[in-house]
């Protein structure tokens, strides 16, 4: 059996490295801005989180045995992309992800702080919506699976090393 994209593990490892780097990247600037009563724009700062979508790709499009093209059946468009369905094939120009930050709008904790410069007429000010307990559990999590990630690739790595000593 010839696999024409033997880099297809690679590929996948290291999206996945890059996707878990962004989001420990957002939880960073999370945790280093929750006490950030004003921003640029005189609000507080507000919680990001980072959205990833994946899109339509064709993983089957490299896999090839005796000469022929194996195709893997389609019933359902949210699953595996078919190029013969309208699906994209995945290339190093177009990864098959893409990335929104989102910002929470949710207002934060109000705290009575009258000698603040902040505070409101009543002597209120606004906090940031940032809660560090919540941001932690989601940078542990970001690094387990960063983890995760760079177990396949060393696996894919030795894989192809043992393949080469044959």
């Amino acid at each position: 059996m010839k696999i024409a994209n033997s880099m297809l593990g690679f590929n996948i490892s290291a999206k996945g490295l890059s996707v878990q780097r962004k989001k420990m990247n957002l939880i960073s600037e999370n945790i280093a801005n929750a006490d950030t009563i004003r921003t640029q724009n005189g609000e507080p700062y507000r919680r990001k989180t980072l959205s990833v979508i994946q899109n339509d790709f064709a993983i089957n499009n490299g896999f090839e045995l005796e000469g022929r093209k194996i195709q893997l059946n389609v019933s359902n468009k949210n699953h595996i992309g078919n190029p013969r369905m309208g699906g994209q094939v995945m290339n190093e120009s177009n990864d098959g992800l893409s990335f929104d930050v989102n910002v929470d709008e949710r207002k934060g904790e109000i705290v009575h702080m009258p000698e603040h410069p902040d505070a409101d007429e009543k002597g209120y000010v606004e906090m940031s919506n940032v809660n560090i307990i919540t941001e932690m559990v989601d940078m542990i999590a970001a690094t387990r699976s960063y983890e995760a990630n760079l177990t396949a690739l060393n696996s894919s790595k030795q894989m192809a090393k043992d393949s080469l000593e044959i």
